[in-house]
């Protein structure tokens, strides 16, 4: 028999004060796949993964492992699903290492002590996540970068069946996003699922496997990239003010912002 997804959304509906966030979203996620989703700010990106996590009220069903996720206790998810929110604090006090050691803590004993084993978890995790350097560096002495890392490093060491991620590369050089898709390219790769909040379309594009494109609460298109960004849904979500380009080596699609010189009718090419 074919395994259930490992995530599947279904219908999802998120209103707060009268206003709806999301309308009728469904997604799936197999076990093995990076997937994307995109839109512009206010397209309810947040909002979903927030919803998926229980933070805000909602209709319509998520199943996990085809489960519904209710059914599961709050440390058994916690074993399950990893969450890297956009905005994640910490107190400034803390060191690295310490963050990163409480994503250990779904799986530790009785006595709540952890063993080398969580001990060697974590430095790994740091390593993935590139900021084992940073171990015995207080959380408030940290980049907004430096600090991103540390807490992807706390999401690994969870080992989680799932990933959820809000704006993972945000504040990180170009670089440095490319190291921090390639750790969620290798933990997808190993068996485990990721969803991912992307402004970056191209980046988006590069590194995941499938798009949900949403716009108004609503999917506006979902699937693999080259059928969700293309340029009747790019005029539509974002309007004249993006390009579409395509990868001279990946065949992938590449948004760029619409230049002056393009939107005025002007060619500066030489």
């Amino acid at each position: 028999m074919t395994p259930p997804p490992l995530l599947e959304v279904r219908d999802l509906s998120v209103q707060i004060a009268g206003r709806a966030l999301l309308d009728g979203v469904s997604l799936s996620l197999q076990a093995g796949e990076l997937v994307g989703v995109i839109g512009p700010n206010g397209a309810g990106k947040t909002t979903l993964l927030r919803a998926i996590t229980g933070r805000v009220a909602r209709g319509g069903t998520i199943h996990l492992d085809g489960a519904p996720i209710e059914a599961l206790r709050g440390r058994e998810r916690a074993r399950s699903v990893a969450v890297v929110e956009q905005l994640p604090e910490a107190p400034p006090t803390m060191r690295v290492s310490e963050l990163a050691m409480l994503g250990r803590f779904p799986h530790l004993g009785l006595l709540g002590r952890e063993t080398s084993r969580d001990v060697a978890i974590t430095r790994d995790a740091m390593t993935r996540a590139g900021c084992l350097d940073l171990a015995e560096r207080l959380i408030g002495t940290l980049s907004g970068g430096e600090r991103r890392r540390a807490f992807i490093a706390r999401a690994l060491a969870q080992e989680p069946r799932l990933l959820l991620l809000d704006e993972p590369t945000a504040a990180l050089d170009a670089s440095a996003q490319g190291e921090v898709f390639e750790v969620i390219r290798t933990l997808a790769d190993d068996g485990a699922g990721a969803l991912v909040v992307v402004h970056d379309l191209s980046l988006a594009a590069a590194w995941c496997d499938r798009l949900l494109l949403l716009h108004g609460g609503a999917v506006v298109a979902s699937g693999d990239p080259r059928e969700v960004i293309t340029a009747e849904h790019l005029a539509h979500v974002y309007g004249p003010f993006v390009t579409l380009l395509t990868h001279p080596d990946t065949g992938r699609p590449l948004v760029v912002p619409t230049g002056l010189d393009a939107r005025v009718g002007i060619d500066a090419r030489p």
